[in-house]
């Protein structure tokens, strides 16, 4: 079975609605994701770290409860386990106050072994974090040699627009690494003052990477590829939260892709109903995580899937 690998921060996130805390659960970028794929039964791991303290021991023992293995999460004897506020506004999107240790060398674990058209998902200040660069290039190479399907979440919060230029080096060669690179409307405002996908993909994003996913919140999804260019609508929901919802589209992504059996090499010449099919999922996934409190879909919405006809 080929494996989904994951490599992020782990984090408490808190969350507060009217300034009052509503549910407190495991979070993190790619972690939320990975939770996503655990509960669909895929063979997923994730690479991490956390302190020896009571909320890593809860994050790993909710991995482990989630069928993500915590194998390759790093425990460090006298660190603190991040924590982030986020507060949710009158539109339920979320501004994030973090709390995180920054007194240990984080990666210094082994990481997993990588197959062949195994699915590695990376993102976040986490692939930028100059304190962490070493190890993750590290990562991205084995994971380039073993000739994963590498996708990319760019995730860069406006809190870091200021660090835009000095990281511009590091971003373009996480694009040269991705297979698949998806990027929000907030995302490219923050670093090229750009919302024009096809502009977008033309100037900043075709000469490194092969597939662009362009989200724009409650807009649409433009998905740009060397043989497509589709737009799809996104339906209109009631939204209690919108952490998390970024996180589980890529995991839709994901989950179609194995669905569909997708490897590397077909990527540059998938058609439109395979497509159509992979962002289908990444948009029934992010609804129904924008309609909760959670970070992740559902044990039911897992089930229903793994259980359908």
């Amino acid at each position: 079975m080929r494996k989904v690998i994951g490599i992020g921060e782990t984090i408490l996130d808190i969350i507060f609605k009217n300034n009052r805390p509503t549910s407190g659960t495991p979070g993190g970028s790619v972690f939320n994701g990975m939770i996503s794929l655990g509960r669909l039964g895929r063979n997923v791991c994730f690479v991490s770290d956390v302190g020896r303290d009571r909320v890593g021991r809860l994050i790993c023992d909710f991995m482990q409860d989630n069928g993500v293995s915590d194998q390759y999460v790093n425990r460090h004897p006298s660190a603190k386990t991040a924590v982030s506020l986020a507060f949710l506004d009158d539109n339920n999107d979320a501004d994030y106050t973090f709390f995180k240790d920054y007194s240990y060398e984080g990666l210094q674990g082994e990481f997993p072994p990588i197959g062949a058209d195994d699915i590695v998902v990376f993102g976040s200040y986490y692939a930028l974090n100059p304190l962490l660069r070493p190890r993750m290039k590290v990562f991205l190479e084995q994971a380039r040699q073993a000739g994963a399907l590498i996708y990319y979440d760019i995730n860069f919060r406006k809190s870091h627009t200021y660090e835009a230029a000095t990281l511009t080096p590091v971003l373009v060669e996480n694009f040269d690494y991705a297979d698949i690179l998806r990027g929000s409307e907030d995302d490219f405002t923050a670093l090229y003052a750009m919302n024009d996908p096809q502009a977008i993909y033309r100037d900043k994003i075709s000469a490194h990477t092969r597939c662009f996913v362009y989200t724009a919140g409650a807009k649409q999804v433009r998905l740009q590829t060397p043989c497509l260019d589709s737009t799809y609508a996104v339906q209109p929901i009631t939204p209690l939260s919108t952490v998390g919802a970024g996180d589980s589209f890529n995991a839709g992504i994901v989950f179609g892709l194995l669905e569909n059996d997708i490897r590397r090499s077909q990527l540059p010449t998938l058609g439109k109903d395979a497509w159509d099919s992979i962002i289908g999922y990444a948009l029934r996934f992010s609804a129904e995580v924008c309609q909760s409190y959670d970070n992740y879909i559902s044990r039911e919405t897992a089930s229903e899937i793994m259980h359908r006809d």
